[in-house]
């Protein structure tokens, strides 16, 4: 069964978190939530959450995926944390795959993971940083090998859906997201 890493910050985008959270979990892929400081840690909006685990609990353990929900200052606690950006930078050289959404792909280029990829955030976020070799574009989500990105709150459940296709298959895909009555 596949397993995701979901760090949170303080500041973390809440519409972002849960719904990542959620669609992975209905796709029954193992998701642990570990915060960035101990006890509950409070989203961009107010929602207070109970992580499953600290990060430091989770240092060690290996994981198919790393998925960033972005929000401010969220984001740039991740993009500032060393403990974060060494286990992107661990889970890029084990072929895993990095995820980020909205401001989060800071935290990416960060840690150099954007350099001469195609990849996308919330406005004014890696387009403004211009990692080397890199493809700002505007579509809601952008997949380059292992390294997925996406524009913001409104393009969550599409991304989130696109992480369950990547672990799990097209027809997981499908049936999560009938089950949403999205359409």
């Amino acid at each position: 069964m596949p397993r995701v890493l979901v760090p949170l910050a303080p500041g973390f985008e809440d519409l972002e978190a849960t719904t990542i959270v959620d669609i992975l979990r209905r796709a029954d892929i193992v998701v642990i939530t570990a915060g960035l400081e101990p006890g509950l840690v409070q989203g961009a909006r107010g929602m207070r959450v109970q992580p499953d685990a600290g990060l430091e609990e989770v240092l060690e353990q290996d994981f198919d995926m790393i998925a960033l929900p972005g929000g401010m200052p969220g984001a740039e606690h991740l993009k500032n944390d060393a403990r974060v950006q060494a286990l992107l930078k661990r889970q890029a050289a084990a072929g895993k795959y990095t995820t980020a959404i909205c401001a989060a792909p800071i935290a990416l280029a960060q840690a150099g993971l954007l350099d001469g990829r195609r990849a996308t955030s919330y406005p004014g976020f890696i387009d403004r940083l211009q990692p080397p070799g890199s493809t700002y574009l505007t579509a809601p989500v952008v997949v380059d090998g292992k390294v997925v990105t996406s524009r913001g709150p409104g393009t969550a459940m599409d991304f989130a859906l696109t992480l369950v296709e990547l672990l799990k298959g097209r027809t997981t895909r499908d049936q999560v997201e009938a089950g949403l009555v999205r359409f």
